[in-house]
């Protein structure tokens, strides 16, 4: 059962502040750090050598720039939030690779490779993305696509996840009124607050998939190190850790 209304407000109200809720980010901010190789291992930057790379929901350009530093032929990094894309120009010049790292709100010209990491659980309109994603592909491009953690997970709520389940087991609407205190963008519901939480689950994602112009090319649901005994299909919504996946078109079939 839910704890919700006065009960569930004042039972939260009771726990530290997520730092991320007081967390501004500036023109002095700095890029925070990149977690491709980390999610798909080392051989990431050969499979990106010499590419064209389009990174989407780039953010500070952590992963954009290590990609141009690792020998992308460009690449161009696109985000909704522009002091975050001026935090990641700057970082790009300081790097020295500002000639084959750009960024910008969208992106029209078609790429060899896409990168999207922990993006699929924000987006506002999810499908609308891998639509995008399709449309921005060259024939037998590949969409790396690593997100994570899913909704179920125990800290599945993001910042909402003050201890395991928590974003399950109190309301949505307790939650965001304990976050109003240290927030002032008047949201009221997940999708709402900064950077969107849209609830995103295996098998939602594993739908949009079939329905959009994208087809698994391979996919890993990667488990929670200390539980990966008891990960399996029946339990794997609770112990994923990150979803992995390669996405390519069906018209390339």
């Amino acid at each position: 059962m839910l704890i919700g209304g006065e009960l569930g407000y004042r039972v939260l109200r009771r726990f530290p502040v997520p730092c991320t809720w007081r967390t501004r980010l500036t023109s002095a901010s700095l890029p925070t750090a990149g977690k491709l190789a980390e999610y798909w291992g080392q051989d990431i930057w050969d499979e990106l050598r010499g590419r064209v790379v389009l990174d989407f929901g780039c953010g500070t350009g952590g992963d954009s720039i290590e990609i141009a530093r690792r020998g992308a032929a460009r690449v161009v990094g696109i985000d909704i939030v522009p002091q975050a894309l001026e935090v990641a120009a700057q970082a790009a010049r300081r790097a020295g690779v500002a000639e084959r790292c750009s960024f910008q709100t969208h992106a029209a010209e078609k790429v060899d490779a896409i990168v999207c990491i922990d993006c699929f659980e924000h987006f506002a309109d999810p499908m609308s993305i891998l639509q995008t994603m399709a449309e921005l592909l060259l024939p037998k491009g590949i969409a790396y696509v690593s997100f994570g953690p899913p909704w179920y997970h125990p800290y599945g709520g993001h910042s909402f996840s003050v201890f395991p389940w928590a974003h399950l087991i109190f309301t949505e609407r307790a939650l965001l009124r304990w976050r109003s205190h240290y927030s002032g963008d008047g949201a009221t519901r997940f999708h709402e607050v900064r950077g969107g939480l849209n609830r995103m689950t295996l098998r939602r994602f594993e739908r949009l998939v079939r329905e959009s112009p994208l087809r698994m090319a391979d996919f890993e649901a990667i488990p929670i190190r200390p539980v990966r005994a008891l990960h399996n299909r029946l339990t794997r919504e609770y112990f994923t850790s990150i979803v992995r996946c390669k996405l390519m078109r069906k018209s390339d079939d």
